[in-house]
């Protein structure tokens, strides 16, 4: 299972335009097994769960969703249970009651060609983040993690600058965000960023050019100049960082790259997570025909999330029956569905998931239910020991009413995940009131996020 980074295929691309893999591609070679990899990255979606738990917490408390003391996510109200070491070592995660807290659990990379010198690096992404940060160098004594690509190094840029605050630190110097501060003499724009699972990364802010090698341009951006990332826990060794797709800021006050670049179209085909292939993130521009469309919702306690405007869900032709405005945002812009690539398992509230899952039991036809390894995954099936194919429903959400135009089809591996020898349903239930729809379901779809006529378009299989 081991794989060279360096042999990626990467191909050259046009302004604007990366090239995005699945995490897998890079971390496969740690683990002994598909299992454990899979393992893995159920750890990281329990992690990006207990992250956004800590944001929305204080919202369902306030609602009396979750009780006061309740910190913890899963199907049995607790991550603490796991049987599985390494399971366990990662799904602990305490949360913190701060939104200055940040979560290191992307599920997708892309690939960067940093300062002049054209440093080849590559960053997480996250829709759910304001803030562009990588890894900067020379490092003293144990303050920077080991990375596999060469470290970037902003003395051999040769238009690298730092951020004067005072001049160019909005974010700066507004007071809102802990995150960053403004020093007094020097009027260095300073950064420290903690993340739920332990990693840490401090620094400063500054500029330089990202370059697209198709057509030679250089781009300016202002990231997170990281040269402190001791932590309780370190980053993973592949990536140097993590780059902010947060919804663009209209006053420009953001760092994520929507915003930096002015763009109200962003689009990425999400990799299948076993391709092995690379894709790709535009900004700008849109290569997908954009065949079915949902709302984007703006949320202006949460601006930076895009939450869309699902209607109704079916499993085959039987509907869930919950009213269409159950989904709607409640008192306080709480609620509501969101999209995250850091999720891969889609999670609904619990009183939701648990009609959805009774549904899509009895539509299963002649295959009984098999013990679940975990309490997460509560509806299983054992594969055929022949070898034959298993027919199991499909999963229908619409949005802003029902109608095929409308209509976003999940089958097969966006409907469940094989792992030991069964096929698992790729749905959770959480104590919390809102949606996260997933990248599990999104995989191999074509995505074009418009934030200027507020849609997000689906299009299916658009990667392969």
């Amino acid at each position: 299972m081991s794989l060279d980074p360096t042999k990626l295929p990467d191909p050259p691309m046009p302004s604007y335009t990366f090239t995005i893999y699945h995490r897998d591609v890079f971390e496969k070679s740690k683990f002994k097994d598909y299992d454990s990899l899979i393992e893995s990255r159920l750890a990281r979606c329990h992690a990006r769960a207990s992250y956004l738990a800590s944001i929305f917490d204080d919202d369902d408390i306030e609602e009396r969703i979750v009780p006061s003391n309740d910190n913890q996510i899963g199907a049995n109200e607790t991550l603490t249970r796991q049987h599985d070491v390494m399971w366990s070592k990662i799904g602990r995660v305490k949360v913190p009651k701060t939104t200055s807290t940040y979560s290191a659990n992307g599920e997708y990379v892309a690939s960067f060609l940093l300062g002049t010198e054209e440093v080849k690096n590559f960053l997480l992404i996250d829709t759910g983040s304001d803030l562009v940060w990588w890894q900067c160098g020379p490092c003293a004594a144990n303050k920077c993690y080991k990375q596999t690509n060469p470290l970037y190094i902003p003395t051999n840029s040769k238009i690298f600058r730092k951020v004067n605050c005072i001049l160019h630190g909005e974010k700066c110097l507004d007071g809102m965000d802990p995150t960053y501060k403004c020093t007094t003499y020097t009027h260095q724009c300073l950064y420290d960023m903690k993340f739920t699972s332990g990693e840490r990364s401090k620094g400063y802010m500054a500029d330089d050019v990202i370059t697209f090698v198709l057509d030679q341009r250089q781009v300016r951006v202002t990231f997170g100049c990281g040269t402190d990332q001791r932590g309780r826990r370190s980053f993973s060794d592949e990536y140097s960082g993590i780059v902010g797709l947060g919804r663009r800021i209209l006053s420009g006050a953001g760092f994520s790259l929507p915003t930096q670049f002015g763009a109200d179209l962003m689009s990425m085909c999400l990799p299948r997570f076993f391709s092995g292939k690379g894709s790709t993130l535009s900004f700008l521009t849109t290569p997908f025909p954009r065949a079915i469309s949902a709302k984007l919702l703006p949320n202006y306690k949460y601006p930076l999330f895009y939450y869309v405007n699902l209607y109704k869900v079916f499993i085959n032709n039987k509907v869930v029956p919950v009213s269409p405005s159950w989904w709607n945002f409640k008192r306080g812009m709480i609620g509501g569905v969101l999209v995250d690539t850091g999720t891969s398992i889609t999670r609904f509230p619990k009183d939701f998931y648990t009609v959805f899952r009774y549904i899509f039991r009895a539509e299963v036809r002649d295959i009984p239910l098999a013990k679940s390894p975990f309490p997460s995954l509560d509806t299983c099936y054992r594969e055929d020991p022949n070898g034959r194919d298993l027919d199991f429903p499909v999963v229908k959400l619409y949005f802003g009413g029902v109608n095929p135009n409308n209509m976003l089809l999940l089958a097969k591996e966006r409907v469940f995940l094989h792992y030991r020898g069964l096929y698992c349903l790729a749905f959770m239930g959480w104590n919390r009131s809102r949606t996260v729809l997933g990248s599990n379901q999104l995989q191999g779809i074509g995505l074009t996020f418009d934030t200027s006529e507020n849609t997000l378009s689906f299009d299916l299989d658009a990667c392969d």
